[in-house]
């Protein structure tokens, strides 16, 4: 009896190579928050199993324990195991109302100023009427406190209040400064979709995602903090104006059978010495 063999070549070189420099600086957060090499090969081989089992096509076969052995390399035993514990991702509340309201707040033209920047809001209906931090936070959800969300924001560092009462959104965007649950949710969530996106150009999918950056070396440091001025100012815009027209396309889509689909649209900015490594960028 003929049994059919999957045949596998040896990876690229130069991919492993990427792999391993993309490895560096998670390498150093997971041991900066005392997350050793043996808790990161259990979380590895969990991510490997649920791939294994859910992204590659079961060739009418099935995707068995065997199968999920074969491709992702993990001993069958610890497969199964791994396939009954599904990976939870949930999105902790203060981000996911939070986002909604930082999202309007960027979006409204009721909430902009004239150079389309989100306003300084009266904290309270009372004083700033239906332009005021109480009645955009009603205007996502009636179901929880403006004060509480502001109190929330405050602690996060997501906005502040001044001497007028008048609340001031940080960035112009949910950007969480001070919660480590806050802030590990964007990291895995930017960080993956990121990922993801250059992934999917490598292996070949179509149509491309956009996946570009601009880099250069041998600038000073006087030359480096101009243009982090600038990409700053530039991606702010940039974020606002998707942000505006994927909130008018969002209500424009509702009740067709086809929004389903999710998009992730974000910008970074990255600077360091090279003196330290030798001359060579990390």
């Amino acid at each position: 009896m003929l049994t059919k063999t999957r045949v596998y070549l040896a990876p690229p070189a130069a991919l492993l190579v990427a792999v391993k420099r993309m490895l560096r600086p998670l390498a150093r957060l997971l041991m900066a928050h005392g997350v050793h090499f043996p808790a990161f090969t259990e979380l590895a081989k969990g991510v490997f199993v649920d791939v294994a089992a859910r992204d590659f096509p079961d060739d009418g076969m099935g995707i068995s324990d065997s199968r999920v052995c074969l491709l992702s390399g993990v001993h069958r035993r610890e497969v199964k195991r791994l396939r009954s514990e599904s990976p939870q991702y949930q999105t902790p509340q203060s981000v996911s109302l939070g986002a909604q309201i930082a999202a309007r707040w960027c979006a409204d033209p009721l909430f902009l100023d004239h150079q389309r920047r989100p306003k300084a809001l009266p904290r309270t209906a009372s004083h700033g009427g239906d332009v005021s931090f109480e009645r955009l936070v009603e205007g996502v959800s009636k179901d929880i406190r403006p004060r509480a969300v502001l109190d929330e924001w405050l602690r996060l560092g997501v906005a502040s209040l001044d001497a007028n009462d008048c609340v001031h959104l940080a960035e112009a965007a949910f950007v969480p400064a001070n919660g480590v649950e806050e802030k590990a949710f964007f990291f895995g969530k930017n960080m993956h979709d990121h990922l993801a996106a250059a992934t999917h150009n490598l292996l070949d999918g179509k149509p491309a995602q956009l996946e570009r950056c601009v880099y250069y070396d041998g600038l000073s440091v006087e030359s480096i903090e101009k243009l982090r001025v600038m990409s700053r100012e530039l991606a702010v815009s940039a974020l606002q104006e998707v942000n505006r027209q994927a909130m008018a396309l969002q209500q424009q889509d509702i009740g067709r059978e086809d929004a389903d689909q999710r998009m992730t649209f974000g910008v970074y900015f990255y600077d360091e010495s090279t003196r330290a490594n030798g001359g060579k960028s990390q």
